[in-house]
C-alpha cells in the first residue's frame, strides 16, 4: 500500500480516515463535499432530529441520480480517444494517397 495516501474526510460532522490511490483523492473529497452539501440542504429544509435520517435521504437522492443516468448513453472518454486516433490515422492515409 505504498502507492496509497491516507486522507481524512468529514461527512455529517464525523471524520473518516481513508486510504486511497492518489488519482482518486480529489474525486473522494468532492464526493464528501457533495454529500455534506446535500445534508446541509436537508437540514435547512426539514425539521430532522437524527443525522441518520438525513444520511438516508442523501443516499436515496444520490442513488436515484445513478438510476436516472443508467439509461443514458454517456460518453466513454477512452473509447472516444481511441476512435478519434483511428479516424486521424485514416485521414492521414487518405491525404498521402
Amino acid at each position: 500500500m505504498k502507492d496509497y495516501l491516507k486522507i481524512k474526510v468529514s461527512i455529517a460532522d464525523r471524520v473518516y480516515p481513508l486510504t486511497v490511490k492518489p488519482e482518486e483523492e480529489e474525486k473522494i473529497r468532492i464526493a464528501a463535499k457533495t454529500i455534506d452539501g446535500i445534508l446541509h440542504k436537508y437540514e435547512e429544509g426539514f425539521a430532522v432530529r437524527d443525522k441518520q435520517d438525513l444520511l438516508a435521504m442523501c443516499a436515496l437522492q444520490l442513488a436515484s441520480r445513478i438510476e436516472k443516468n443508467k439509461g443514458l448513453d454517456l460518453v466513454d472518454g477512452n473509447k472516444l480517444t481511441s476512435r478519434m486516433n483511428q479516424l486521424e490515422s485514416l485521414i492521414d492515409t487518405a491525404i498521402k494517397l
